[in-house]
């Protein structure tokens, strides 16, 4: 194997995981949401046979289906971004990240003030949108900070960019990430900047993620110590604090995403291609906004019709999901824990369904063994299975 194009639909869970109840999580399952709207149209995925996998009962089976699939549970205890990619990278986390469902406590704030010299609004977990429409305006009027946070380990500092300049506001972000280690080590720290006016403010294309270093070595690592290409696409650097990542690029939308994805392809080189498009989750499962969301399946959909036939005779696409986040879930606007699909394609892949697999390692674990690079990892390849 040559090149392996592994992208991540963030959030598209297929179904909960038998502890979801655990995770605050009651028959969530953020494909059938979409799936229900009536809209969803994704031949080319059905064609691959993501209706073949197990428990998606609410998607048509292909007879002849020209992909490989499987269910893949995650072994980590979390359903944030960070653990998720993490495991598909082959680390498994047995504890899970700090959470802060009332706040952050003195010890976390006085330090920060400190630091930064501001002060801090809102404290507790926010929808994103909504905690800049409830404090934007005191924000402007004061320059303190809007701190917040949600059902996942993250911290996450709000600021209009005509306030706090975008530099300035990505500086305060890495004293966080400094400051936040230990039992505070949350997972991410994230720059969420807005503009507008109150009562039309909107976020803006221009946050950052700080992320933890990951605990161990990656498939990404494994990848980069064996002198290929490791390259990252979309907030993939961001999610592994660069560790292991030899070339990167950023999105500004799904669709830039697959811009960059389309370029890769076209372009020499030998290694992983590790993609994020993360707005099914950050514009339409968290806004719990069923239409985005199934237009987003619909149009990434369409996009891999194109993308399928630029594939080279050593290339793999391994495509899945880092958790849920159910549009139709209403009880919070948060992360959801489910089950994730894996479909893969390329001209070397037999159509074969593996089942439920038990951790999202086995990508990694399989990644590893198809280009030849040596990682210690849970995950349990499938390589000969598939190929």
């Amino acid at each position: 194997m040559k090149r392996i194009f592994l992208i991540v639909l963030d959030s598209c869970g297929i179904g909960e995981l038998p502890d979801a109840a655990a995770f605050g999580d009651h028959g969530v399952n953020t494909l059938r949401s979409c799936a229900a709207s009536g809209d969803l149209h994704i031949p080319n995925l059905l064609k691959l046979g993501l209706g073949n996998i197990d428990g998606v009962d609410y998607l048509p089976k292909e007879e002849a289906p020209t992909g490989a699939v499987a269910r893949l549970a995650e072994r980590s205890m979390g359903k944030d971004t960070t653990i998720g990619h993490w495991e598909i990278a082959g680390i498994v986390s047995a504890d899970p990240l700090p959470t802060y469902p009332n706040g952050f406590p003195e010890e976390v704030l006085e330090p920060f003030r400190k630091a930064t010299g501001r002060g801090i609004l809102a404290n507790a977990p926010w929808s994103g949108t909504e905690v800049i429409e409830e404090f934007g305006e005191e924000h402007m009027r004061t320059g303190d900070l809007i701190v917040y946070t949600s059902a996942d380990s993250v911290f996450q500092i709000a600021a209009h960019e005509e306030v706090v300049p975008l530099e300035q506001l990505y500086e305060y972000c890495k004293i966080a990430r400094k400051q936040l280690h230990g039992k505070h080590g949350v997972g991410r720290v994230i720059a969420r900047p807005f503009v507008g006016e109150p009562g039309s403010f909107r976020r803006t294309a221009n946050r950052h993620d700080y992320s933890l270093e990951p605990p161990a070595k990656t498939l990404l690592d494994a990848v980069a110590g064996a002198g290929m290409a490791s390259v990252g696409v979309g907030k993939i650097y961001d999610i592994f604090a660069g560790e292991g990542i030899t070339e990167h690029v950023y999105n500004q939308s799904n669709a830039h995403g697959m811009a960059h994805a389309d370029s890769y392809v076209n372009q020499e080189f030998t290694g992983l291609c590790f993609v994020n498009l993360v707005d099914f989750d950050m514009l339409y499962g968290h806004r719990r906004d069923i239409p985005g969301y199934t237009q987003a399946l619909n149009d990434f959909d369409a996009w891999l019709g194109s993308f399928l036939p630029k594939l080279g005779e050593e290339d793999l696409l391994m495509i899945t999901a880092d958790h849920g986040c159910d549009p139709g879930y209403l009880a919070t606007t948060d992360h959801t824990r489910e089950y994730v699909p894996l479909v893969m394609a390329g001209k070397g892949v037999r159509s074969v369904n593996l089942g439920t697999r038990s951790s999202f390692a086995d990508i990694a674990a399989t990644a590893a063994e198809l280009l030849g690079v040596e990682l210690e990892t849970p995950g349990e390849s499938f390589a000969k299975e598939i190929m």
